[in-house]
């Protein structure tokens, strides 16, 4: 009669402990939630290519017979920018004299870089000039 009982035991399904529903209600709220975000992610996101800026933020300085140019760049654009190029050029009478050219590996929609040309002629004494040149999409 015991081996009744034992067979009869396994035929019928087990039922789930409190811990087991708590859990399982956890993970799927987890699971809503990503799902949820990456669905809003989707639709809000903006379309529009990076849009690559420039600007001078602060005052040329000098040391130690070296000239300084710092500057930010900064992507207000939809979409990420790869290896953006960033160009500063020195012209002395419609002349390129100096130039200098930075690579920034990654900046996302939103975000600001900075970073600093150095010149060995005074920037003040010519027409300066710091653009970016070019971007890779990812």
């Amino acid at each position: 009669m015991s081996e009744s009982n034992t067979e009869s035991n396994k035929e019928q399904p087990q039922k789930r402990s409190l811990a087991e529903w708590v859990t399982f209600a956890i993970a799927c709220s987890i699971l809503a939630t990503l799902v949820g975000l990456v669905v809003y992610s989707w639709l809000t996101k903006k379309q529009e290519p990076p849009i690559i800026s420039v600007t001078r933020n602060e005052a040329i300085r000098e040391e130690k017979g070296q000239f300084y140019v710092p500057f930010a760049v900064a992507n207000t654009g939809g979409e990420t920018a790869e290896s953006v190029q960033i160009i500063g050029e020195l012209r002395v009478k419609g002349e390129v004299v100096e130039s200098g050219d930075l690579q920034i590996d990654f900046l996302s929609s939103g975000e600001t870089e900075e970073g600093a040309f150095i010149f060995s002629r005074d920037p003040r004494q010519g027409e300066l000039i710091v653009r970016s040149s070019s971007y890779l999409l990812p």
